[in-house]
This record gives C-alpha cells, structure tokens and sequence, in this order.
C-alpha cells in the first residue's frame, strides 16, 4: 500500500471508531443546522479533527479542504475530507454513511478512500494501481445498457436546488431501469458504482469532499466520471454522472436533453 494511502486508511478508521461509538446516543447529540436539511453534528465535528491531526502528524506541510473546517495551509499536496458523508442517515440511525478521504498532488487525485464503519468496509483506490475493497480488486459492473441497470441518485434537498428540474431527469431515467437508488451518501454510492453494485449514477449539487475520493475509486475500477455535458467540471459544477463505461454512455445521452432547466 502507498504510504500516503496507508495514512488515509489509518485516519478513515480513526473516524470511523468515533462514529461507532456514537451510534448508541443519538438522542444526546448536539447538532446545528447549517442550511435547510444540511446538518452538522459533534460527532462530524470530533470525526473530522481526528482525520487532520492523523494527516498533519505525517504530513504537517500539507494542505487540508475539510466539509466542518474549511481550507488549512498551501501545498501542492492537497487532502480533501469528508468526516462523515450522510449525516442525516447517521442522526437517524439509518445505517448508509461514510467517511472519505482523498489526496490531490498537483491537481491530479492520487490517493481515495471511502469507509463505511457499520459495514467495515473499506474502498481504496491508488492512480495507476487499481480499486480494492478490503485489499480485493473490484471492477464496475459489465451491463451494456439502461435496460436491467440499478442507478443511484441524490433527490435535490436544499433551497436553492431546482427540484422541477431533478424531476425532469429522474422522469427520463426511471422507467428504462431496473430501478433507482437513493440511500443518501454519495461517497457511498460512488464506491457501489466501483464495486458494481450499481451500475451507474447522477447527481446535482455535490461538493468536492462528496465526491473526490469516488472519483478516483470509479476510474481505477474501470469506470467513467464527467459532468452533465460529458466534460470534467464536476468539482466546479457539482454536477456528476459515473457508471460503466456503457451505462455512463446511456445515462447521458437520456440525461443531456433534459438539462435546458
């Protein structure tokens, strides 16, 4: 393993301990809203500084870009973390949440991984050496069309998301699939799509910490990532369609003429 990939395990894990032991005292918890149903719990919060003071501890010259705490520092070497993507799962008890963690170096991913402390389960990707889950190499899925594919999905929740618009999409998608998924973390479903548990996904408004680290897992597993108009802007935009590179294909040739919105 990568060094630099074996300190993000090392500080995924560390995360994910905290989020287990929360588990059981929900109720307890002190939460703030941020925006309308975007939330932020002691638990993020204590998840987040664990993940920085594990990376700073080996790399204290590093950049850091965390979802709680913003940006730290000024490097080539940049981390972006998210200390726990679905925490509305989480402050629900409904077990779909994850910790993620990627490592840009000169703007280029090169280190991912997404843990999923219920499960224990841990996606790894390294550029130019593949995807792993629990250190087993994983691969998209082969179906070669829409017909008979599961896709994931995010339903658009803040205020300032145009749920017409989403709406407009799902209406293409849904009926020419098996059926569609919305469980609530991104990461997650990002690394699905490597694992091939889904064979495809779209999604409006992500941040980057949502979506870094599925990005790389994606494409080391042999899949696709581009924004609604098949470019790279999906940081930017926050606009993203991944899947197998046939699924990837049909999504957005079905997504394309419903983006007018």
């Amino acid at each position: 393993m990568h060094p630099m990939l074996n300190i993000a395990v090392r500080a995924a894990r560390r995360a994910g301990d905290i989020i287990n032991r929360s588990m059981d005292k929900l109720d307890s918890l002190d939460v703030v809203s941020k925006d309308h149903n975007d939330f932020v719990s002691a638990v993020d919060e204590a998840a987040e500084a664990a993940i920085i003071d594990t990376i700073k501890q080996a790399y204290p010259a590093h950049q850091i870009i965390a979802e709680e705490s913003g940006s730290q520092g000024d490097s080539d070497y940049v981390w972006i973390i998210d200390p726990l993507d679905g925490t509305t799962n989480f402050l629900h008890g409904f077990p779909q949440f994850a910790v993620s963690i990627a490592l840009k170096h000169q703007d280029k991913l090169q280190q991912a991984v997404i843990y999923d402390p219920v499960s224990q389960e841990l996606f790894t990707g390294s550029r130019g050496a593949g995807a792993q889950l629990n250190n087993r190499r994983i691969r998209v899925s082969h179906r070669k069309e829409l017909a008979g594919s599961l896709i994931g999905t995010g339903f658009p929740f803040r205020n300032d998301q145009d749920l017409d618009a989403y709406l407009d999409t799902f209406r293409a998608i849904a009926p020419k699939t098996a059926g569609i998924r919305r469980a609530g973390s991104a990461a997650l479903d990002l690394a699905y799509i490597a694992a091939g548990r889904l064979d495809g996904f779209w999604e409006f408004g992500l941040k980057p910490w949502d979506i870094a680290a599925g990005v790389l897992i994606i494409e080391e597993a042999g899949g696709l990532v581009s924004d609604m108009n098949g470019g790279n802007t999906y940081f930017e935009s926050g606009n993203i369609v991944c899947g197998n590179p046939k699924v990837f294909k049909a999504l957005l040739q079905n997504l394309r003429p419903h983006l007018g919105r």
